[in-house]
């Protein structure tokens, strides 16, 4: 059994890099305020950090 996060989307993608869009779509998030369930594993650690800024993480 793995851990899981939830991963909500707060800020929008509207002016932001392309690498940032691409990570946002890579977690699976299409809009704001939109929440998923991913895999608590060092990859997708990294993509959080990206765009931290960008995102709300809870356990």
């Amino acid at each position: 059994m793995s851990a899981k996060l939830q991963v909500t989307l707060v800020r929008s993608t509207i002016g932001k890099p392309k690498k940032h869009r691409d990570i946002v779509a890579g977690l699976g998030l299409k809009r704001l305020n939109k929440t998923v369930e991913i895999a608590d594993t060092p990859e997708t650690r990294g993509m959080i950090a990206k765009i931290s800024h960008m995102l709300t993480i809870a356990q």
